[in-house]
């Protein structure tokens, strides 16, 4: 199954997560070499979208969410002729310290205050946050998906884990 070829989109998933009031998003080191996104990758054969979004948090981050909730869908077409369909998804459970697990695909990882996010965001992730979803500007609402999925953005989460950016 081709992913994000000429003949056929990729279809994949983003996943927010906030904590403490910051967002966490990743460096990455291929497509988009150089940018922050959000944590996520591809669908695999079979998988169920919001066990997708857990095992890429997991398996990019260290990091265990649960409560994943669906926010939007992101139709992403880039320059080089790549196109993803990314279905959005909101941590509303966190646990553990978020680190570079993926190193081969991504050089850091790190927390930022939602008027302070880094230069430059990955295309999708940009195109989410600036309202180019379905449901149009679903990124507005986080804040109430978030909440309805467990609390206070951060009041379940885990409190001892840093919020700094980890270098690999």
């Amino acid at each position: 199954m081709g992913r994000g070829n000429d003949r056929r989109p990729g279809v994949g998933v983003g996943v927010l997560i906030e904590r403490h009031g910051k967002i966490l998003l990743v460096r990455r080191k291929h497509h988009g070499t150089g940018s922050w996104s959000a944590p996520g990758g591809y669908l695999d054969l079979g998988e169920e979208l919001a066990d997708a979004a857990k095992r890429e948090v997991r398996e990019e981050t260290a990091l265990e969410i649960e409560d994943v909730r669906f926010v939007a869908v992101v139709n992403d077409r880039f320059d080089d002729g790549k196109h993803n369909v990314t279905v959005w998804f909101a941590a509303g459970q966190v646990a553990g310290e978020a680190t570079v697990a993926a190193t081969d695909e991504l050089s850091e990882v790190g927390w930022f205050a939602w008027d302070a996010l880094p230069e430059p965001l990955y295309s999708s992730t940009r195109r989410f946050l600036s309202g180019e979803s379905l449901p149009a500007g679903a990124s507005v609402s986080l804040r109430t998906v978030i909440e309805q999925a467990g609390a206070e953005p951060g009041a379940a989460q885990d409190e001892a884990a840093p919020l700094d950016t980890v270098v690999v």
